[in-house]
């Protein structure tokens, strides 16, 4: 199976952090973010990694090659122009000829994306299905983009960080997606385009079957994306570590 690390942002948040390097490049426990994510995917399976690139690419790709090292194979994406989350995986369409996994480059999380893969496995025997989506439950609902759920896991809504009087519930779009190929032909090619604020709000007006994937209590996710969020990161994965 192939993986899709979203890691061409700037990081304008975590500045002066990320002036000389890009956000998931951050180290955490001694080690960048994308370590931890290299590893996790390899953990679950996922040798074949692409990554996106634009602002400074040069420290991921002299970091880690080709991946041999991690035991993957890397390939890269550059985007002179920034493309969007989903964008970036429509350029990458020639690579993406099955199921795949999209995961955002500023999250750091130890949830086991066997069992996901395996409740979309089991949801597309018998579904016309395009994508699951992890969520997870957070206490600061109207900054994240939150989702909706029927009694079957199926989304009803999808709506990126709404106000707070819009709030409607607490589950929150993870960063984590396991994507059908069929869903990169609803994709514009060449131009900007987003997966929570473009792409999947357009297939749920269609009828198209997305469900959502919760985290359990035990899984641990945070993206690094404010300095409050890096250093709590540190903090918790360190802590983390020494109790697994």
């Amino acid at each position: 199976m192939k993986a899709l690390i979203l890691a061409a942002g700037e990081g304008t948040r975590l500045r002066p952090l990320t002036l000389d390097r890009p956000k998931p490049m951050l180290p955490i426990a001694g080690k960048p973010l994308l370590e931890h994510t290299i590893a996790w995917l390899r953990q679950h399976g996922i040798t074949q990694v692409a990554i996106n690139l634009h602002h400074r690419p040069e420290a991921i790709t002299d970091h880690f090659g080709d991946g041999r090292r991690w035991g993957v194979h890397i390939i890269y994406s550059y985007e002179e122009q920034l493309l969007g989350t989903a964008g970036a995986a429509r350029r990458l369409q020639p690579f993406f000829d099955d199921t795949f996994v999209v995961v955002y480059g500023d999250v750091l999380t130890d949830m086991n994306l066997t069992a996901m893969l395996d409740f979309h496995r089991r949801l597309k025997r018998r579904l016309p299905l395009l994508a699951t989506i992890a969520l997870y439950r957070v206490p600061n609902p109207s900054e994240c983009g939150l989702v909706g759920l029927d009694g079957s896991r199926r989304i009803t809504c999808f709506v990126e960080k709404p106000p707070p009087q819009a709030v409607f519930t607490d589950l929150a779009n993870a960063g984590v997606y396991v994507l059908e190929a069929a869903v990169l032909e609803h994709i514009p090619p060449d131009r900007y385009h987003d997966f929570g604020h473009d792409l999947f709000p357009a297939l749920l007006e269609r009828g198209a079957p997305l469900y959502g994937y919760p985290l359990g209590p035990d899984e641990f996710l945070i993206d690094i994306g404010s300095p409050e969020k890096y250093h709590q990161a540190q903090r918790e994965w360190t802590n983390r570590l020494r109790t697994t």
